[in-house]
């Protein structure tokens, strides 16, 4: 384990192993429930997560023993043109919001993508969750575009903002 920021107020990172599945889907449903995070209305099974995200660039933040957040990628696509691509996700246990924890994660997550050759990583956010896209600004994503009433979320429909971050270890 590192630490990655001394703003993340004595989070270490690690990478995500089966021990944390239960806090960090806890994590994932606290997200969900809070309503402008995602349009998953519940958390995965471990089984599902697992098999889904890439294990290389899973991360958790941790306090002591607590999980605080984490963040993880899936490929976009299979196809060889857009090997260098994933999008991510990252939350915060709501007891450790504020505490720098999302951006010491980000910051993590760029590194260990950075240093695999992926040349684009990207997010799709909610214009609602201005904490999440005041963070990824902070990160070094830019947006790059709106998808305009792209899903049904509880009944009405949502737009999302596509963000980007392209390495700076690419050229």
């Amino acid at each position: 384990m590192t630490r990655q920021d001394p703003a993340a107020d004595a989070v270490s990172i690690a990478p995500m192993r089966p021990q944390h599945a239960e806090q960090v889907l806890a994590v994932y449903q606290a997200g969900i429930d809070g309503g402008d995070a995602t349009f998953e209305t519940t958390a995965p099974t471990w089984r599902q997560f697992d098999t889904t995200h890439l294990p290389a660039h899973r991360l958790v933040a941790l306090d002591g023993q607590m999980v605080a957040g984490w963040v993880a990628a899936v490929a976009v696509s299979d196809r060889c043109a857009y090997a260098g691509v994933v999008e991510h996700s990252v939350y915060v246990h709501p007891a450790a919001r504020g505490r720098g924890v999302g951006l010491t994660l980000l910051r993590a997550l760029l590194a260990s993508t950075d240093a695999a050759g992926i040349w684009t990583v990207q997010s799709g956010i909610f214009p609602e969750n201005t904490a999440s896209l005041a963070l990824h600004h902070k990160a070094g994503f830019r947006t790059i575009g709106v998808r305009e009433r792209i899903g049904r979320h509880h009944g009405r429909w949502r737009d999302v903002l596509l963000l980007e971050r392209r390495s700076p270890a690419i050229t």
